[in-house]
Order: structure tokens, then sequence, then C-alpha cells
């Protein structure tokens, strides 16, 4: 047996398993206990409770995110697609994985850049995230380290800096508990992160496609070279730039949107989940996820690191494939334009 044939014997006997692949789980929150099993499982589990949000749940209006946060600058990811992070083609006609343009602003005049009005006519898009740790990093935990600053320190009064059954459960702290906000023009690209990731949805919901770590070969990974938006000194319009050679190549799906018709095989199997204020999405390390967002959306999520002691990490990395993807810019290899998401 070949290994795509492999891979796709593997997908089809996971897909056939008798656990549903995702789980939808009332109140109250789990046991340490219950959480460690589902962990085990790994298979998404939408929680109906805030995970300790409450205070955001209450608070989190523009006037009181504006108004703690009074005139602290942070960190704003700017893009002219709403696509940061993802394969976008270049001037010179190559495909390049662009990270965003970056500036700084007040909470204020980045919620203005969300209002209806200012999305009439905005021809960028900005979406506050910066997934470093935004709220806390690990060193928050760690008593030896230095302090851990945060850009949102008047708001982590309202957002815990731990979710107790999990953190117990898995036997550690979160390695980075991150603050997005964004509106519908924003989209995350379909990728698959190595933490064991608890997300809550403050205001407005998050739409998510899901697949498990055993389709990761339904999503043509590539490899493409490194570029940035950045903003000219003279037009000040955005632009692309490629990085120097010398920057390594990005391994990142070739697939623009999972949901488009025929973007993936028949053979894929992709879950979709709607997160909504007050709700929770246990996703579990590994599976591939694109998300969107209806209206004005805040999320806080928790990321874990995986267990790499195991076989956990040596399993996944075997489900993307067994070699190195082809360059995403060779002709005979290049995706065709519809899985691009191309006109």
């Amino acid at each position: 047996m070949h290994a795509p044939d492999v891979l796709q014997w593997i997908a089809a006997e996971y897909h056939g398993a008798p656990q549903p692949l995702a789980l939808r789980r009332p109140p109250p929150p789990p046991s340490t206990v219950h959480f460690s099993r589902l962990v085990r499982i790994a298979r998404p589990v939408l929680f109906t409770h805030d995970s300790g949000m409450t205070h955001a749940l209450s608070r989190w209006s523009n006037d009181y995110l504006s108004q703690c946060m009074a005139h602290r600058s942070i960190s704003v990811a700017v893009t002219p697609n709403g696509r940061a992070d993802a394969i976008t083609p270049g001037p010179d006609g190559r495909r390049y994985f662009v990270e965003p343009h970056v500036e700084k602003m007040t909470m204020a005049a980045f919620l203005d850049k969300l209002s209806p009005e200012a999305n009439a006519s905005a021809s960028e898009v900005y979406y506050l995230q910066s997934q470093n740790g935004n709220m806390y990093t690990n060193r928050y935990f760690d008593p030896t380290a230095e302090d851990d600053p945060s850009e949102f320190e008047p708001l982590r009064n309202d957002v815990p800096s731990d979710i107790s059954w999990c953190t117990d459960a898995l036997d550690k702290s979160p390695d980075a508990v991150n603050l997005w906000i964004g509106d519908s023009s924003s989209v995350t690209s379909i990728h698959s992160d190595p933490y064991e990731n608890i997300y809550t949805v403050v205001r407005g919901a998050k739409h998510f496609t899901l697949l498990p770590p055993t389709e990761g070969w339904c999503l043509q990974e590539r490899t493409y070279p490194h570029a940035t938006y950045t903003r000219s000194p003279t037009t000040a319009q955005l632009a692309l730039v490629p990085s120097p050679p010398s920057t390594p190549a990005v391994r990142w799906s070739s697939i623009m949107d999972p949901t488009a018709p025929g973007a993936l095989p028949p053979d894929a199997h992709p879950i979709h989940i709607t997160v909504r204020a007050g709700e929770t999405l246990y996703l579990p390390a590994g599976w591939w996820h694109y998300v969107r967002q209806t209206g004005l959306t805040i999320a806080v999520n928790y990321w874990y690191d995986m267990e790499t002691r195991g076989m956990s990490w040596v399993w996944l990395n075997f489900l993307r494939g067994l070699r190195e993807p082809p360059d995403g810019n060779e002709s005979e290899q290049a995706p065709d334009a519809r899985v691009l998401g191309e006109s």
C-alpha cells in the first residue's frame, strides 16, 4: 500500500469510529477527570458555558473597552484583504505566505475602524490577532521569570490567567492566553496548531470549519516564500514585500477556502461549528481549522502545549505526509486558481 493510500485508509477508519466527530456539552464545566478523558479522545467539544469569562461577558462593550484601555497603544494587524498569515499572489506572480502589517493605535481608534460606517468605505482590514500571549504568556506563571507585561494589562481583571479544570487535567499552565477582536472582513486561513486550544467567544460569533488530523492529506500543503505587508512611505498604501531569500520557506495549506465547492476531495469530512457569546470550544491539538466571524467578534483563547513526550508529535507529523511538501510555485505542482480562491 502506497503512502497516500495509507493516509486515506487511516482517515476512513477514523471517520468510521463510533465516537461522534464533535461533542456538545451543557454546563457545568467538566471535572478534571472528565476533561482528561476528552483530551484522550481528542475530538472537538462545544461547551455551552463561558470558562470563567463572566466579567468580560457582562462588561465588554465598546465604551467599556475604550475607557478601560484609555490611551494605551495596542498592536493591530492590517491587511488589504482580511487575510493575514495566508497564501497570497505577489506582484511578481509568485505566491507568498504573507504576514500582516502591524500598527499601533488606541483601543477606541481600533474599534472605530470596525464600525459599520468605517467598513463601508474601508480599503484595509484591521484585526487584533497578535497570537503572542498578548494577555498572558508562560512567564506569568514562572516565579523565577521576569515580569510579564501586557498591552492589555487593564483588562486582566476580567480574564482568568488559566482555566482550572484544564490546567489540572494537563498538569501545566497555559503557554499563551490571547485576545482576538475583529469583524466579518477577517478570515483565518486553514492551519493546525500544536496546542490544546480552549476558545471562548465573548461577543459575536465564530464559525469554525474543522478537519481532524487524519485528513491533513486533503489540504495540499506546499512550501511558500515568506513576505510581509509594508506601508509605503510615499503612497501610504500596503504593499506585499518579499522577505530576503535567506528567510526559511513556510509550509502551509494551498487551499484558501475549504468551504468553497470542490475545494476538498469527496473523502474529506469537514465539521462546521458556530461558537456564540458565552460558549467555549475545546479544539484538540493537531486539528485543522478555518475561522470566520459574524459582525464585531471578541474572543479569548488559552493555548496549552500538547504532550510531546510520547507518540503524539510523531503521529501528527506522520499524518501530514511522509515527504516534504512540494514548492507551491512550481508550475507542475501549483494548485489551480479554484483551490487558491482566485477568479
